[in-house]
């Protein structure tokens, strides 16, 4: 087969692949191989061409031994790691290289280490705590009536937060699985909100809190699913009662459809205003990732799981709404949640 020949057939598949001749120089590479590595590959010396220890001992060991091989290589794309899966091939003193893009895949692999991770840890605390009470009221504090019902008091609290966090992660399950389907019932925003508030009245009673409806649009109606949006609003205004508000303001707004840009046609802005002490830059664009929490002890100390803000990213997404956090530290807090006004399709 001539050079040209073998030039337009590689080009025409559909991964990344680079041919090796003979002579150790690259005898063909399609377009796809050049944002791995490089553009001008054509009579490189392969070694020259790929640059990774593990691929180039990959490539030596297919000429010697003439068996398929496997090796990894490790790219960068910007800022982000890049990972391929390189499958080695020998045919007529040519070695034939295929590159595979394993990036999602490792980072898919990663985020489910983190999370198994992160949900053992959750709940070890309280397990540990639940073990050793248990043990104590099982020996030395068996017949004392007033630290039995100190400990009883304790370990139905951690037992109340392992609850929440079982039910957080039912329920960012659930989400997931709904995530690509879209809602079509039509939900009364201004009622809907209406019902959150009187939800939390006591919550925010006993914090000093006074919640504030200010329903600037109070007939908008959304398409949407009404018992998600409710999670979200209360999840929103809790957050602020708990964390933004002790003892001071929160104010819930709904505001009239508007054209937005980045969802490219009119939506409706829902906005949770605390007057707390505000969120530092560098937290706010990871608040809504799994567990991550501005202060861990605080958090706890509240019931907080650290997974709320998840399920409300996961659920705005459902929405093919926008979730926008603007804090300043000294400053309050300032989420607004924007849902499209019109069936997304």
């Amino acid at each position: 087969m001539t050079a040209e020949r073998i030039a337009s057939v590689i080009a025409a598949l559909p991964l990344p692949v680079l041919l090796i001749g003979p002579d150790e120089r690259v005898r063909a590479a399609n377009r796809l191989v050049d944002p791995i590595l490089g553009t001008d590959l054509i009579e490189k010396h392969y070694i020259t061409a790929v640059r990774q220890p593990a691929v180039i001992a990959a490539i030596a060991e297919t000429r010697r031994s003439l068996k398929p091989g496997i090796a990894r290589y490790t790219g960068r794309d910007g800022s982000r790691d890049t990972i391929y899966r390189v499958s080695l091939a020998a045919a007529d003193g040519d070695v034939l290289l295929t590159f595979e893009d394993q990036t999602a895949t490792e980072e898919a692999g990663q985020m489910r280490r983190d999370f198994v991770a992160n949900v053992s840890h959750e709940l070890r605390t309280p397990l540990t705590a639940l073990l050793g009470f248990i043990e104590t009221l099982s020996g030395a504090a068996r017949d004392d009536p007033a630290a039995r019902d100190r400990f009883l008091g304790i370990m139905a609290h951690e037992a109340n937060r392992m609850t929440r966090l079982v039910d957080d992660l039912m329920s960012l399950s659930r989400v997931e699985e709904d995530e690509r389907v879209r809602p079509r019932e039509h939900v009364d925003l201004g009622a809907l909100l209406s019902s959150v508030i009187k939800g939390l009245e006591p919550q925010a009673n006993a914090a000093g809190v006074n919640v504030t409806l200010d329903l600037v649009a109070s007939d908008e109606m959304v398409p949407g699913d009404a018992g998600q949006l409710v999670q979200v609003f209360t999840n929103l205004v809790e957050n602020a009662i708990k964390y933004g508000a002790f003892g001071r303001e929160v104010t819930v707004q709904l505001l009239p459809r508007e054209m937005n840009q980045r969802l490219r046609g009119d939506a409706v802005q829902v906005s949770v205003t605390d007057r707390g002490d505000g969120i530092a830059e560098h937290h706010i664009a990871r608040l809504t990732e799994r567990f991550y929490r501005v202060d861990n002890h605080r958090s706890r100390e509240v019931g907080g799981t650290g997974l709320g803000l998840a399920i409300v990213k996961h659920i705005i997404n459902r929405h093919r709404g926008r979730l926008l956090i603007e804090s300043e530290e000294g400053q309050g807090t300032k989420v607004s949640v924007f849902l499209p006004s019109q069936p997304v399709s």
